[in-house]
């Protein structure tokens, strides 16, 4: 009897026979558009298997892909998918030395990557021993291995790939290491078919739309689904920083009726679109994740895509993905006014097969589910989350598996590391990172919620809670990014701001402990993969070193 074939990479054959003229990618490149079909891209990354197998490489083996988000990457991903190789995947904004040591740590057997990256390994050769294996995107120079070229024309001749079970290793993926140290994550292809299956029906994504894929995870669920991937002319790792008029022509030139991007991405677009009278009427669907997408944000987006658009805030991490979810409308009518009044962001109702529990804060590990005690109703707690999504292990720091990882019986839990309450609706409203808590002698200070209370001022973009001192006898510092036009020029202008803030911390008890508060001199920090996420351990170490302590 034959084994059914679980490989995720497996999808795109199935499009590929369904729909062979259908259009996978298309890249532009100034006033040109490179346009792959389904049928193409399935030729060319079963060649790049075989090629790949034929050089040496064997199933299981974990292979450093170091390319920027491109067709290129693309294709590479599901060649190496395709013979049964794992991917390791980490954000390269994250810095050379997490770098190096994340790819150290994850002991590669080869590298798949520009000439850049393969000018670094050679150089750090000591630490990558066991990468024997080599192959370079682009023109090879002194530290051998093969060219891609090389290993397309190894892949001419026929011969089967191999087949793939549930369990079996699929891609290592690294946090950003936002909330600290990145940490290797085991994907295996079972997640990745479930995670397509619940994305698709959850949005009901048809076959045959066109993704502007402003985040290289989705540009690859894409083809998987059927649709055509439409990359866009940006740095993936600095959406902040998009040519938002270019991605507005992009959008109209080919089109697009979906998107996904961060929040910094579409604060960026929506503000330029309206400013110049722009509007997208081609986007029905708009997905939006990686950090809470502000409701001022979402009223601009719907204000220039079609008025039935559909915009999704997903919510979920590297280890668990997608766990939650909450339309625009829902936002703006239902939960916008709540969340400004400090009761933190509600992220919506959680994904079919996702199981979820609000237990009682705990910073240690929690060996077993009998140890687990659940909050109740409307009381704050850590979110623990199990079901077909969820990772099971980290490969990398080890230590995070006692810490992160909950056993029960046969499964598995994971703590998500976010705060927050289930309502009696059953969603979910994000109240921060745990970590991120500030224990005051009095209390316990939870970032989003008090954040909300002075976001609301008219000159500031944002705020960032950070605390100083040990938890339980720790400090709140509220450090505040104006709006770029509202920055205070004068010291007079400074000393309002600033007055009005600590007038509003008198207004709930939950803020009325927070009485310093500071304007930081550029814009907040924020994580490398999304650029959303304000980085509040740089922050608080930022505010010991230049903040002196008040009386």
């Amino acid at each position: 009897m034959e084994t059914e074939d679980s490989n995720v990479a497996s999808r795109l054959q199935r499009w590929a026979r369904r729909t062979p003229t259908g259009v996978a990618i298309i890249e532009p490149a100034g006033r040109v558009y490179h346009v792959t079909t389904f049928e193409e891209l399935d030729a060319q990354t079963n060649q790049l298997a075989r090629g790949m197998l034929r050089m040496g490489f064997e199933p299981g083996m974990r292979v450093v892909l170091a390319v920027p988000f491109s067709g290129e990457f693309i294709r590479l991903t599901f060649a190496l998918l395709k013979a049964g190789l794992v991917p390791i995947l980490v954000d390269p904004g994250m810095g050379r030395k997490n770098l190096v040591r994340c790819l150290q740590e994850a002991r590669p057997d080869g590298f798949l990557a520009i000439p850049q990256a393969h000018a670094i390994r050679t150089i750090l050769g000591s630490k990558f021993r066991d990468a024997r294996l080599n192959i370079t995107v682009g023109k090879r120079w002194f530290w051998g291995g093969k060219t891609l070229r090389q290993v397309s024309q190894l892949g001419r001749a026929e011969s089967t790939l191999p087949t793939r079970v549930d369990d079996d290793d699929a891609a290592i993926i690294f946090t950003t290491g936002s909330t600290g140290p990145p940490k290797g994550v085991r994907y295996t292809h079972s997640i990745f078919n479930h995670q397509i299956d619940l994305i698709r029906t959850r949005y009901q994504i048809p076959p045959g739309g066109r993704d502007l894929a402003c985040f290289p995870l989705f540009g690859l669920f894409d083809a998987m689904m059927g649709v055509t991937t439409v990359i866009p002319e940006m740095d993936p790792t600095r959406p902040a920083d998009v040519d938002a008029k270019k991605l507005c022509e992009l959008v109209t030139h080919c089109e697009i009726d979906q998107a996904f991007g961060s929040p910094a991405l579409w604060h960026r677009v929506a503000g330029w679109a309206i400013e110049n009278n722009q509007t997208l009427p081609s986007l029905r669907r708009v997905l939006s994740a990686g950090a809470p997408v502000p409701p001022t944000v979402l009223r601009r987006l719907r204000s220039i895509v079609a008025p039935d658009a559909d915009i999704y805030t997903p919510y979920g991490a590297t280890e668990a993905l997608p766990i939650a979810s909450i339309e625009s409308r829902e936002v703006l009518d239902e939960t916008a006014n709540a969340s400004a009044l400090g009761k933190g962001i509600c992220v919506g109702s959680r994904f079919d097969q996702i199981d979820w529990r609000v237990i009682a804060i705990e910073d240690r590990p929690i060996r077993s589910i009998e140890e687990v005690r659940d909050v109740q109703l409307g009381e704050i707690g850590e979110l623990m989350v199990a079901g077909p999504v969820v990772t099971t292990q980290y490969v990398t720091r080890l230590d995070q598996n006692a810490l992160h990882k909950v056993r029960d019986g046969a499964h598995l839990w994971h703590r998500m590391g976010d705060v927050g309450f289930l309502d009696d609706r059953g969603r979910f409203w994000f109240c921060g990172r745990k970590s991120h808590r500030v224990c005051t002698p009095k209390q316990t200070l939870f970032t989003i919620p008090c954040e909300s209370i002075f976001n609301q001022h008219p000159d500031v973009y944002r705020t960032a809670l950070v605390g100083r001192g040990p938890q339980g006898a720790a400090t709140p510092v509220l450090v505040v990014e104006p709006h770029a036009s509202s920055r205070p020029r004068t010291r007079e202008e400074k000393k309002r701001l600033l007055d009005d803030l600590k007038e509003r911390s008198k207004s709930t008890s939950q803020t009325e402990e927070i009485s310093e508060i500071v304007l930081y001199p550029r814009k907040l920090p924020v994580d490398i993969r999304h650029n959303s996420k304000i980085f509040r351990e740089q922050l608080a170490l930022w505010v010991a070193r230049n903040v002196p302590q008040g009386p």
